[in-house]
């Protein structure tokens, strides 16, 4: 019982660590898990990291924007400073928008406008075998990981056994 509920709690007390920079007041960067991020336009932001949501930009981010299992879609005048990458979605420049750095998509698309403006070059990494690589590589490595502890923890506690003579 005890050893299950240390399971439960180190992931919830890893999460609400990493989630502690989505309410930073004097950041201007953004951070989010499930709720897509706007940014509206006349609206300037550092930093644009979004987990398991979507990111629609208007205006404009001075540094990059990543996505894990979300998209982004630049409207017209909207402009990131930095680098695009997205994993395991798809990005949408429309007409007239400008990225400073390179465009990285893992498992997704690139659609882009005749006058979209990439500063930096563009690397898509389309299908499933990337994202398994990814994601479910270093799952498999961390599984065989806590494997063998558990493994030299049950070893190290067996008790002796004894012969009768």
């Amino acid at each position: 019982m005890r050893r299950h509920y240390f399971s439960c709690i180190f992931p919830l007390l890893f999460c609400l660590v990493l989630s502690i920079t989505a309410f930073a007041e004097d950041s201007h960067d953004r951070t989010q898990f499930g709720h897509d991020i706007t940014v509206n336009a006349g609206e300037d932001v550092s930093e644009v990291t979004c987990f398991g949501c979507s990111v629609r930009v208007r205006g404009h981010v001075q540094g990059d924007i990543t996505t894990f299992g979300g998209s982004v879609v630049l409207e017209e005048q909207g402009e990131v400073g930095g680098d695009l990458t997205t994993f395991g979605g798809n990005i949408h420049l429309e007409r007239g928008v400008k990225v400073g750095g390179g465009v990285t998509v893992f498992g997704g698309r690139v659609r882009r406008e005749e006058d979209s403006v990439i500063g930096g070059d563009v690397s898509i990494f389309s299908g499933g075998l990337w994202l398994a690589l990814i994601f479910g590589l270093p799952l498999v490595v961390l599984g065989a990981i806590i494997a063998l502890i558990i493994w030299l923890v049950r070893y190290a506690s067996r008790k002796p056994s004894t012969v009768a003579a």
